[in-house]
């Protein structure tokens, strides 16, 4: 089965986010690209994006990655951050569980602590700073 990278957009925070996401869970960036750098083709973006970020990835594990781009000047008033879409996390322990859990958490919104539930070991919710709500989710032993 093939894995499932998420994608975020960000109002023109895109870097700051994925610095922030770095710290939380490591690993390095594997592309960094402004609109300007994927300019070509017959697409020019306006002198007002050529510095956004056009593209950025980083692996957070052996085969997932977390990718993201800001969205164009002429897209920001009908964007809204974190609308229908979390991203879950199924960790592999309760230590790093709680580890990701509290780093997301810092400076966000907790919307449900990490607890035990009837369907996983531990299970939380947040919204992070930067508004992108996520999951934690730590499966029972099978």
């Amino acid at each position: 089965m093939r894995t499932t990278d998420t994608y975020l957009n960000f109002p023109g925070n895109t870097r700051e986010a994925f610095e922030f996401y770095r710290s939380v869970f490591g690993g390095e960036f594997d592309g960094v690209l402004t609109y300007a750098e994927l300019a070509g083709d017959g697409w020019n973006p306006p002198e007002s994006d050529r510095d956004l970020i056009g593209h950025i990835s980083l692996k957070i594990s052996d085969n997932t990655y977390l990718m993201g781009s800001d969205v164009s000047t002429a897209q920001r008033d009908a964007f809204r951050m974190g609308t229908n879409m979390y991203v879950n996390l199924n960790a592999e322990s309760e230590e790093e569980a709680r580890r990701l859990f509290e780093g997301l958490a810092a400076g966000g919104r907790v919307e449900m602590d990490l607890t035990s539930t009837s369907w996983a070991a531990l299970y939380g919710s947040l919204v992070d700073r930067f508004g992108v709500p996520w999951m934690v989710n730590l499966p029972h032993p099978p």
